[in-house]
């Protein structure tokens, strides 16, 4: 059974830092490249940034490159994602998924960045 555990989200001044991360099992995690998304509240979904599988291809969502930096750890079927210089328009839940993504989402992990 697919399980994607987000975790590390908080409350955090504008300027801060926060870094997220996401435990995957049920499935081949180093095989796939990896994403993260964001949802902020009355927004669909966004893609964020991409990882794949070997680290060498990293991919961002414009307005968080260069504050933002996605990793991962085969060995712990874990990805990360470090965000530095953090933005009010950051505030979101945020969500990992494989790439192609499952029909199935975890529960997020909620971000707020307010001074």
């Amino acid at each position: 059974q697919v399980q994607l555990v987000e975790s590390g989200g908080g409350l955090v001044q504008p300027g801060g830092s926060l870094r997220l991360s996401c435990a995957a099992s049920g499935f081949s995690f180093s095989n796939y490249p990896m994403s993260w998304y964001r949802q902020a509240p009355g927004k669909e979904r966004e893609f964020v940034a991409q990882i794949s599988r070997s680290s060498s291809t990293l991919n961002y969502l414009r307005s968080v490159e260069g504050r933002f930096t996605i990793s991962r750890d085969n060995a712990e079927n874990t990805v990360y994602l470090l965000m530095n210089s953090l933005k009010p328009e950051d505030t979101a839940v945020y969500y990992c998924n494989r790439v192609p993504a499952f029909q199935y989402w975890g529960q997020g992990t909620q971000v707020t960045v307010a001074s």
